[in-house]
């Protein structure tokens, strides 16, 4: 397993507890995932403060170039662009990130409608944002519904909207005007639009036809064989289940 992997798990780890504290304390004290009124940080609940902190470090962090992050999210900058022999080329990606913005946005705006209808609250808004944290792990780690049935990438380190995980991550904020969320939010979607900069700036950086640094050959995290080493060991067990049942 790479660094990489290992950082991923970590992650996974890291925002799996946060979702299940926020969700603990939703049932047993949902008053301690009341928002404070503005001026009033100090009276911020523990854990709304350590996840605040948590995901504006992580954000923060992705403005900059990191050897401790996935290529992924880093093919965007000089350092990571490998010039190969064809020099220019044209994302066609229109279509398939259209796609996602629609489905995200059908997906999040039954979101919204359930809770200006007073069926959910602000508590489970905050609980899916959270919940949406921890399926970025899964998407890098296991299983991408984004890459398989609209972006048909070969692997997240050429994915084309790698770095859109924290705006699609914070969408639920939208609905909640606070600071705590908004300053989550305006953060998340200032990473989205630096990174729409640059791949309208530098679609080269973002091709593995163009850019030799996204190349198999030189891919550090394996994330593709690990995933292909899941999905092998869930088909030989499910073969050896069949089999016991016959």
């Amino acid at each position: 397993m790479s660094g990489i992997s290992k950082m991923h798990y970590a992650k996974l780890a890291g925002r799996s507890f946060l979702f299940f504290a926020a969700l603990f304390m939703y049932i047993t004290n949902p008053a301690q995932l009341e928002l404070p009124l503005m001026g009033h940080i100090a009276k911020m609940p523990v854990l709304m403060s350590l996840i605040w902190i948590v995901f504006v470090i992580e954000m923060a962090l992705r403005f900059f170039p990191s050897r401790f992050e996935s290529m992924g999210c880093q093919k965007q900058f000089r350092r990571n662009f490998i010039p190969t022999k064809i020099e220019k080329i044209k994302l066609d990606s229109k279509k398939s990130t259209a796609a996602v913005v629609f489905a995200w946005i059908i997906l999040n705006g039954i979101i919204g409608a359930l809770y200006f209808a007073d069926i959910i609250d602000k508590g489970i808004l905050l609980l899916i944002s959270l919940f949406y944290s921890v399926c970025d792990m899964i998407c890098i780690l296991f299983f991408c519904p984004f890459q398989t049935w609209f972006m048909k990438n070969k692997c997240c380190t050429t994915c084309r909207i790698y770095n859109w995980d924290f705006a699609m991550m914070f969408t639920p904020f939208i609905f909640i005007p606070d600071y705590y969320t908004w300053s989550l939010l305006f953060m998340a979607l200032a990473l989205l639009v630096v990174w729409e900069i640059y791949v309208h700036k530098y679609p080269e950086r973002f091709s593995e036809k163009t850019n030799g640094a996204i190349h198999c050959a030189n891919c550090r995290e394996k994330l593709c064989h690990h995933k292909k080493q899941l999905r092998h060991f869930h088909k030989v067990n499910k073969g050896i289940m069949t089999v016991y049942k016959e």
